[in-house]
C-alpha cells in the first residue's frame, strides 16, 4: 500500500474498532482536564484517575487550587511521579489563570503553552478534548505507531504531528488520536507486537 492508502485503511479500521472515543482521563471541565493531563506526564491514566479525586475534592477550580499549599498538592499527587515539579506547576498555573484569565482556562494554544508545566502536547489535548478544536497530540503510542505504520519517519514528535496532520482530514484529528492510543494500548504495544503480529500491521503490510 502507498502511504495515503495506509492512512485511509487505518482510519477506516480504527473507526470500526473504536466507534466511541471517551476521554481516558476523568475530568469535569477544562481546568480539571488540564490538571489531569499535566499529571499524566510519565504516568499512566489509570494512576492519574486514582489520584485526582482526592485533589479535586479540595480544589477543583483555579481559585481554590491557588490557595492550597504546594506541599499539600505534592503529597496528594506523589503517586504520579515528578511531584515537586508538577505540584509547583499546578499551583503556579492556577494563580496565572486567576490573575490573567479571569479564572478560566483559555481556549488558545499560545496562552496555554505559556502556563507552567504546559507544553504543546498538553495544550493540544486540552484544545481538542475540552474545546473541540482540531489538534493531534502525539504521545508515545502515536509516535511509535506512526513510525511502525510508515506514516512518518518519526524523528521527533513535531515531525510526527506535521506528517499525521497532512495525511488525515482535519475533522478526524480529535477522534483519531484517541483511537490510535486505544489501539496501541490494546493491540500493538511496544512488546506485544513486532510489527507483524497485530491485525493492522498484518493488513497494512500483507502479512496474513
Amino acid at each position: 500500500m502507498l502511504k495515503q492508502e495506509r492512512a485511509r485503511h487505518i482510519q477506516r479500521r480504527l473507526g470500526e474498532l473504536y466507534p466511541e472515543t471517551p476521554v481516558p482521563l476523568d475530568h469535569r471541565d477544562a481546568f480539571t482536564l488540564l490538571v489531569a493531563v499535566l499529571l499524566s506526564a510519565q504516568c499512566t491514566d489509570v494512576r492519574v484517575n486514582q489520584v485526582t479525586p482526592a485533589l479535586f475534592a479540595l480544589a477543583d477550580n483555579p481559585r481554590d487550587m491557588m490557595k492550597l499549599p504546594v506541599e499539600t498538592i505534592r503529597a496528594i499527587i506523589r503517586p504520579c511521579g515528578l511531584s515537586p515539579r508538577k505540584s509547583a506547576a499546578i499551583s503556579g498555573l492556577s494563580k496565572i489563570l486567576v490573575e490573567q484569565h479571569g479564572g478560566e482556562v483559555p481556549a488558545d494554544f499560545e496562552a496555554l503553552e505559556a502556563l507552567p508545566g504546559v507544553g504543546h502536547k498538553t495544550a493540544s489535548v486540552v484544545m481538542a478534548q475540552a474545546f473541540g478544536v482540531p489538534a493531534f497530540p502525539v504521545d508515545t503510542h502515536i509516535h511509535r505507531l506512526a513510525k511502525r505504520w510508515k506514516l512518518s519517519p518519526g524523528k521527533n514528535v513535531e515531525q510526527v504531528e506535521r506528517d499525521l496532520k497532512k495525511l488525515f482530514p482535519r475533522e478526524s484529528w480529535n477522534r483519531l488520536h484517541l483511537q490510535i492510543i486505544f489501539y496501541g494500548r490494546e493491540h500493538c504495544s511496544a512488546r506485544g507486537c513486532d510489527g507483524k503480529s497485530c491485525l493492522l500491521c498484518r493488513e497494512l503490510f500483507g502479512l496474513r
